[in-house]
């Protein structure tokens, strides 16, 4: 099992494919680790969070709508950004330890790193797609 290569008679992953399937990963992932943050007492609940949806909305049409373009690619960019992000600002002061006692908190963590790894190929990728773009041109 793997990527095969054409020679082996299959078609080759194209790499926009990898970047939409890791931003779809990088935004399930922050859908995920937002409730987190609800649920262990970080963020409230509130409608302030219709922002986090409409944030998320736009990278999921960045993804899957706009892949081929230039502002998709910019909108992954973005995301992975986000994504990637995650695990510094919430690890910067580290975490109380009452809180790494508590149930979930394994799968807390989880996430960030998930998120880190995710967001970080993605960047890569969208990098990558800008400059063959430019190149093209």
């Amino acid at each position: 099992m793997g990527i095969r290569s054409a020679s082996d008679g299959a078609l080759p992953v194209k790499r926009n494919d990898l970047l939409s399937a890791t931003s779809i990963l990088s935004v399930l992932l922050l859908a995920l680790h937002i409730s987190q943050d609800i649920v262990f007492g970080f963020d409230r609940a509130g409608l302030n969070h219709l922002v986090g949806v409409a944030i998320l909305l736009v990278g999921v049409c960045g993804a899957l709508l706009l892949r081929e373009r230039p502002l998709g690619t910019v909108i992954m960019l973005l995301g992975g950004v986000m994504a990637a992000g995650m695990l510094p600002l919430h690890m910067r002061n580290g975490l109380r330890p009452e809180f790494l006692e508590k149930s979930g908190a394994l799968l807390f963590i989880w996430t960030l790193y998930v998120l880190g790894v995710s967001g970080a190929f993605s960047v890569i990728l969208a990098v990558q797609a800008l400059r063959a773009r430019r190149v093209a041109s």
